[in-house]
């Protein structure tokens, strides 16, 4: 695989253990050598994305924001964006060739805010929690109590500070949060479910039950329900396929229910997600609510040209 196409599935950055898996060393320098890709720190890569964002921000006299801030921490977010964001003071005004390619938010930043770059690790969880879509803002969040820089706590009460515009969503996202997903793969996942009446997935649980040890994706205990993120990372080898193709066998057998997902259904096709989701958690009658069976038609040449559901 490309360097830059797997850099854009884990949200546009990696170490160089998880890029070694799916690509070579001969293709990293090349990419690197041809300005595709970045350093990011001693042992990770990047899409060239931030400091595209750290050039505009520059160019504008302001701050690296939103996604473009997560990416300066170093997390993980949904999807590489196609323009950087920086925030600028309310009363600047830049000319239409400054504002050219940039997502551009006029708001009021206190020296707390930011560290002269970019948004701190609070104020660009809280930026993007209120202003980006859920699973975007909960792909942000979560990789910032992954990265055990802020506590669901410190989410909550900046989010409880702000006035009514954008405190419900932000609330939301601190309350969902969850420093056990593992990667934004499985919190865009996650955020598909949350829309799921009467589902209740969490990451990373561990199941020990009749000889079998396993900690799959996600989990709904009570529905005895299992959603799996089924990342390219980790099938890369004929025994890493076995063993997964063994677990979900044992847990089928175990009587749960099992759901498999590609990178691709999450991020581009979340009603394909949804209506699978709907189906396993209220039953088949459930798809008679719907236009005929859920079909989806696909314009990417990875997926077969029509999807249908369960």
């Amino acid at each position: 695989m490309h360097p830059v196409e797997a850099l854009t599935r884990v949200g546009g950055i990696a170490d160089r253990k998880t890029l070694l898996r799916v690509t070579s060393r001969a293709r990293l320098r090349t990419a690197l050598s041809h300005g595709q890709i970045i350093k990011a720190g001693s042992r990770g890569f990047a899409l060239p994305t931030a400091p595209d964002a750290l050039r505009a921000a520059r160019t504008l006299n302001g701050i690296v924001s939103h996604e473009s801030a997560a990416s300066y921490h170093g997390w993980g977010i949904k999807l590489a964006p196609d323009r950087p964001s920086v925030i600028v003071p309310r009363h600047r005004n830049p000319t239409s060739r400054a504002r050219q390619g940039v997502e551009l938010r006029f708001r009021t930043l206190t020296p707390d805010d930011h560290d002269g770059i970019a948004t701190g690790p609070l104020r660009t969880v809280i930026d993007c929690a209120r202003d980006l879509p859920f699973d975007q803002a909960l792909a942000v969040a979560d990789s910032a109590l992954r990265a055990g820089v802020l506590t669901t706590d410190d989410l909550i009460e900046a989010a409880l500070r702000l006035s009514t515009n954008g405190r419900r969503q932000a609330l939301r996202i601190a309350e969902s949060a969850d420093e056990r997903a593992a990667n934004p793969f499985e919190s865009v996942l996650r955020a598909i479910a949350s829309e799921v009446p009467g589902l209740a997935l969490e990451p990373q649980v561990v199941i020990d039950e009749h000889g079998l040890v396993v900690r799959p994706d996600l989990v709904d205990r009570t529905r005895r329900i299992v959603v799996e993120a089924d990342s390219f990372e980790f099938h890369s080898t004929r025994s890493a396929l076995r063993r997964d193709i063994e677990r979900y066998t044992n847990l089928v057998a175990r009587g749960w229910t099992v759901l498999r997902f590609a990178w691709e259904h999450a991020m581009f096709y979340p009603d394909y997600v949804r209506a699978c989701l709907v189906a396993v958690a209220t039953g088949p009658r459930s798809l008679a609510t719907l236009p005929g069976k859920p079909r989806f038609a696909c314009d990417r040449p990875e997926l077969p040209e029509i999807w249908v559901c369960c």
